[in-house]
C-alpha cells in the first residue's frame, strides 16, 4: 500500500518536475540542486557519526551508525543524481542506514558534478576515493563500493578502471537502480509501456550528454556495459519494475554472467527508482537495505557466503 501511494505521489510530483526541468537552465539546475539536499535535512538516527573528509583531493563525508565496526572494513558510496545533482547533504540518511544495515562505515564521496564538471572528474575521483580507503589501511578484501542512479554507473566504471588498471578489486559491490547506458537509447519503449512513476527518458538522456561533455559515449570509461567483467567481484542490483532504467541492470547482470562472474538481479514489483532511498515510508525500502547490508557484511567478513 505504502509503494503505491508513492509512486501516485512522485508520478503527480516529481515526474511533472522533471519532465518540465532542463538542466541547461542554470536556475532549474539549482532549484533542483536544493531541492535534494533540502530531502536530507532531518536528522539522522540517534548515534551516527559523521566526520568532513578532505585529504588528497578526496572530498566527502565518513558515516558510521552506532553500530557500524569501522575494523571489520569500509563502505565507498556514489552518490546518484544524474552526475548533476545530489551530494552528502541529500544521501547521508540513506548512506547512514546502510552502514547500519551491514555494520561498516561508509565513505560518501563528494565527487565534481557536471555540466561544471564533466567526464572524467567524477570517474576520477571515484579512482581518488578508493586508493584514499587503500592509503588508509584498508586492504581490498575490505572494502565494498555501492552506489544508485548514476552513482551505479560510478561504480560500474570503477570496477572497470580497476581491472583495467590491474589494481586489486573489492570484496562486492551492492548497485541501487544503476543507470548506465548514457544513450537512454531504450528508455522511451519502456517508459511508453509503462510510465516511470520517477525518471523522465529526456532528463536521463540530458544527464548522460552533460556529464559525457562532448566525449563520445563509446568511451571505455563511459560505455561502462562493455568491457571484461571477468575479475570482478559479487555484485548486488536491486531495482523496481517501474523504472524505464531497469533494462540497464538487466544488460549488466547478463554482461556479468556472460564473464562467469556473480550477479544477483533482484526486480522489485512495484519500486520506484532508487525506492531503497525511501526507508523511512515503505517496508520494501527497508527490507532492500537489510539485504544489502548482509551481503556487504558477508563480503567482507566471509568471501565464499557473499556469492553464495
Amino acid at each position: 500500500m505504502q509503494s503505491r501511494a508513492l509512486a501516485l505521489v512522485l508520478m503527480n510530483s516529481m515526474r511533472r518536475v522533471g519532465d518540465r526541468t532542463r538542466l541547461h537552465n542554470p536556475v532549474h539546475r539549482r532549484l533542483v540542486r536544493e531541492l535534494f539536499d533540502l530531502a536530507g535535512r532531518r536528522p539522522l538516527a540517534r548515534g551516527t557519526r559523521v566526520t568532513p573528509v578532505a585529504a588528497a583531493g578526496v572530498r566527502g563525508r565518513w558515516i558510521a551508525a552506532r553500530t557500524a565496526d569501522e575494523d571489520a572494513g569500509a563502505i565507498l558510496y556514489l552518490h546518484g543524481g544524474g552526475f548533476v545533482f545530489g551530494g552528502p547533504a541529500a544521501h547521508r540518511h540513506l548512506v547512514a542506514e546502510l552502514s547500519a544495515a551491514s555494520g561498516l562505515p561508509a565513505a560518501l564521496l563528494e565527487y565534481r558534478r557536471a555540466p561544471e564538471h564533466p567526464f572524467p572528474a567524477a570517474a576520477d575521483d571515484a579512482l581518488a576515493g578508493y586508493r584514499w580507503l587503500l592509503d588508509a589501511g584498508y586492504p581490498a578484501e575490505r572494502i565494498v563500493l555501492a552506489g544508485d542512479s548514476a552513482g551505479g554507473h560510478l561504480t560500474a566504471g570503477l570496477l572497470a578502471d580497476l581491472n583495467r588498471r590491474r589494481l586489486p578489486m573489492p570484496a562486492a559491490a551492492v548497485l541501487l537502480s544503476p543507470f548506465l547506458d548514457l544513450t537512454g537509447a531504450a528508455l522511451d519503449a519502456r517508459d511508453a509501456a509503462r510510465r516511470d512513476p520517477f525518471v523522465p527518458p529526456e532528463r536521463a538522456r540530458e544527464c548522460g550528454l552533460a556529464y559525457a561533455g562532448g566525449r563520445a559515449f563509446t568511451h571505455r570509461r563511459l560505455d561502462v556495459l562493455k568491457g571484461d567483467k571477468r575479475r570482478w567481484p559479487p555484485v548486488l542490483i536491486q531495482v523496481g519494475d517501474t523504472e524505464c532504467l531497469l533494462g540497464d541492470s538487466e544488460r549488466l547482470a547478463e554482461a556479468i554472467w556472460a564473464a562467469g562472474g556473480h550477479c544477483d538481479l533482484q526486480v522489485w514489483p512495484g519500486q520506484v527508482h532508487v525506492f531503497p532511498a525511501f526507508f523511512p515510508l515503505i517496508p520494501e525500502g527497508r527490507d532492500a537495505l537489510r539485504h544489502a547490508g548482509r551481503f556487504l557484511r558477508a563480503a567482507v567478513g566471509d568471501p565464499v557466503a557473499a556469492t553464495a
